[in-house]
């Protein structure tokens, strides 16, 4: 399988970690040679209620004995789909109400790009410096990292950019501007979290020149942070929400959310302003709102926060200079991108999934599925310093 996959997969990086996988259940994930990992990492935040959970394969199996694909999205109303849009307007706060299903988290950026100049009529959009909001056109116009987009200029113009937490940078939102999209933390640029309201700030100077803001929660959505939406930690609603990854418990699928007023205008005008096939699948949408009762219907928010408290009493090691983020999204900073990278190999073949972020070198990604016990917690923590005491007597 490991030649095949070589040979005839596509890969997006000179190195992939070539894991053979066999089979994945809760908080592990099992090669082809029997071997058991412990996964702090939940394909990158994505499978938020660990691997095989029981309400989300339910949900699918129960809905494949019905029906799967029947039409492109929006024409027919089909339940899951509708129930789970419904659920979602009854969390979150007014007047984010209306939700267009797609089938990634680049889609969901790309459909609120468009609805920002559709509500607005102007061009401009504002995003921040190592912000990560997608790979397809339009969210690498907004993605605020240059080495990983230069090749393939030229983008979509009209796009500026501000460094997150910087007040004086908010002043650039003017008039001019149809949209402001920022991460609630800051993903690929090392788990930032904003500071001094800077949210809020930013929502109050959107609203004072009319110019939409876009808050991506594709990361720290679906409760990662404690909160069902990382937005709810810093008083800020925005116009526009996206999301996707831990939206699904491992489906592919993205949304991004709005007023009805607002949503309303891709209808017409022009009609079909925006169109998906596979937007609102049967059974991704199934997956969707069992993921979602969940999370809300349990005590799994909570949870999450008093989990961050054991990971932070754990890691403390000379070669951590501080640990970011909130809830289960946190990043153990190192003190250089080797002793990063040496840790998380180290520990993949120790049996602990540790990853990197996009941008900040010296990060290694802790996001492991909320469901995670404290035990597993425990065990995965003791490796891992295990290996720092390693990686220490190296002097890298």
């Amino acid at each position: 399988m490991l030649q095949d996959f070589f040979k005839y997969q596509a890969q997006t990086s000179p190195h992939p970690l070539a894991m053979e996988i066999s089979h994945a259940k809760g908080s592990y994930i099992y090669d082809t040679s029997g071997n058991k990992y412990l996964d702090f990492v939940a394909g990158v935040s994505a499978c938020s209620l660990g691997h095989q959970n029981e309400r989300v394969n339910n949900a699918i199996k129960d809905q494949l004995d019905k029906y799967s694909h029947v039409m492109v999205y929006g024409e027919y109303a089909q339940h899951p789909a509708t129930e789970y849009c419904k659920l979602l307007a009854q969390h979150l706060p007014h007047p984010l109400k209306k939700t267009y299903l797609v089938n990634s988290g680049t889609e969901a950026t790309e459909g609120a790009l468009k609805l920002a100049r559709r509500v607005t009529g102007r061009s401009q959009f504002i995003s921040c410096h190592n912000a990560y909001h997608g790979n397809t056109m339009g969210s690498l116009s907004v993605m605020g990292f240059e080495e990983r987009k230069q090749v393939f200029r030229p983008l979509i113009p009209d796009v500026d950019f501000i460094t997150f937490n910087n007040e004086e940078d908010i002043q650039k939102i003017t008039t001019k501007t149809a949209g402001i999209i920022l991460e609630s933390i800051q993903g690929g640029a090392g788990f930032i979290q904003p500071q001094n309201d800077f949210l809020k700030k930013v929502r109050a100077r959107c609203t004072e020149v009319g110019a939409m803001l876009i808050i991506d929660e594709i990361q720290p959505g679906f409760g990662r942070t404690g909160k069902l939406f990382g937005f709810e930690n810093y008083d800020c609603i925005p116009d526009i929400l996206v999301i996707g990854k831990g939206m699904g418990g491992g489906m592919p699928v993205g949304a991004f959310v709005a007023s009805e007023e607002h949503m309303d205008l891709l209808y017409d005008n022009p009609k079909l302003g925006h169109i998906t096939t596979f937007g609102g699948h049967p059974v991704i949408a199934a997956a969707c709102l069992a993921t979602l009762q969940e999370v809300t219907e349990t005590n799994l928010m909570a949870e999450t926060l008093e989990k961050e408290k054991l990971f932070r009493k754990l890691l403390v090691h000379p070669l951590i200079t501080e640990v970011r983020g909130k809830g289960l999204m946190l990043a153990a900073m190192t003190k250089s991108p080797n002793i990063t990278n040496e840790v998380i190999l180290r520990c993949h073949k120790r049996g602990l999934i540790l990853f990197w972020l996009l941008f900040e070198g010296t990060a290694i990604r802790i996001t492991p599925p909320l469901t995670i016990s404290n035990q597993e917690i425990e065990e995965g923590c003791q490796l891992l310093l295990e290996v720092m005491d390693e990686v220490q007597a190296l002097n890298l």
